[in-house]
């Protein structure tokens, strides 16, 4: 990658340390090591020098009228402006052939099995930078329409801290308050993956006081602290198998059950081209319904996919979860008696 596309990524690096809240008035120390994995996955120093990130800030605020002032007090860096970013400063020539670049080699590895689960996101980033000269360019909208991805939840900006924290095994704090209780509980635990379902952030943990792998979102952690104790007992935790039995982000140790339904013809074409789950199997196709079997454990998001397809879809198995179906369709009746 040439000088000048690696310029440019460090810009951004630093713009986003420099802007993180959860982490205020970064060092230069900081700063340097963030660029170097971020550019070439390690940050030994081996490739990035304490004068190189006083280049890039020179130029940051030369170029793109970044605020950067040192704090004498924090002993770091930090925007005067506190909403500044230069992800609102329009692209140049340079940045988009960059991100062209980038593309086009994320599209090389898109099968490779480290990025085989964001193949969908990579497909559409190259078909949004390459359709057009200039990927910005608003003529662009007139005539292509992409799926439109709603804000985030909120708490993306942790995930650098509790990335580091999985890398490096180390215990984090912070405040959690569920959607089921307004009051807060602290929680003690080991970051141990980080998992996005349906634009949220999810981080699923050993809670030290409980004793066992739980999962919180990140739109509702408040006060992160990442501690400087790190926790090296073994843990009974494979990333691959704990969401293999399940649909939506909710795992627990029981064991999978059985799930029977029958859905309409145009139902079941949808769910042949996209299964709700890697167990899912056709085993009956009648004149009027399918039958379709999966082994999952019953959640919430199982009821809620289920509940989505209205009068197309009929649960059969397990008997509970029929009998929980009903109940929540005869409960939507009610409403509009």
């Amino acid at each position: 990658m040439s000088r000048i596309k690696n310029a440019q990524i460090r810009y951004r690096v630093i713009d986003r340390c420099i802007g993180n809240k959860y982490a205020p008035y970064p060092t230069k120390e900081n700063l340097r090591k963030a660029c170097e994995e971020a550019l070439y996955g390690s940050d030994l120093g081996e490739d990035i020098c304490d004068s190189t990130i006083e280049k890039d800030m020179r130029s940051m605020r030369d170029e793109f009228d970044a605020p950067i002032k040192y704090s004498k007090i924090y002993k770091g860096y930090y925007y005067t402006d506190p909403a500044y970013s230069i992800d609102k400063i329009p692209l140049s020539e340079d940045d988009i052939e960059a991100i062209k670049f980038a593309s086009s080699t994320l599209m090389q590895f898109r099968h490779v099995g480290l990025f085989k689960q964001f193949g969908f996101a990579i497909d559409k980033i190259f078909d949004r930078v390459h359709i057009a000269s200039n990927p910005l360019e608003e003529s662009v909208d007139n005539f292509v329409q992409f799926e439109t991805v709603h804000e985030s939840a909120g708490g993306n900006e942790m995930l650098p801290e509790f990335l580091k924290a999985i890398k490096e095994k180390t215990i984090v704090t912070f405040l959690y308050r569920s959607f089921s209780s307004d009051k807060g509980k602290d929680r003690e635990v080991l970051p141990l993956l980080l998992k996005e379902y349906r634009n949220r952030w999810y981080l699923i943990c050993f809670d030290l006081e409980r004793q066992k792998v739980m999962t919180f979102g990140l739109d509702r952690i408040e006060s992160l602290v990442l501690t400087e104790k790190n926790y090296y007992q073994p843990i009974d935790f494979n990333p691959d198998n704990f969401f293999k039995n399940s649909i939506g982000i909710t795992a627990n140790e029981n064991e999978p059950d059985l799930v029977e339904f029958k859905i309409d013809k145009l139902g079941a074409k949808y769910l042949m081209t996209q299964p709700l789950h890697a167990s899912q199997e056709l085993v009956k196709e009648g004149n009027t319904r399918n039958t379709f079997t999966l082994k999952v454990i019953v959640s919430e998001e199982l009821k809620m996919t289920f509940l989505s397809y209205g009068a197309q879809l009929e649960v059969i198995k397990p008997k509970s979860l029929r009998s929980e179906i009903k109940n929540r369709v005869q409960q939507m009746m009610s409403f509009y008696e």
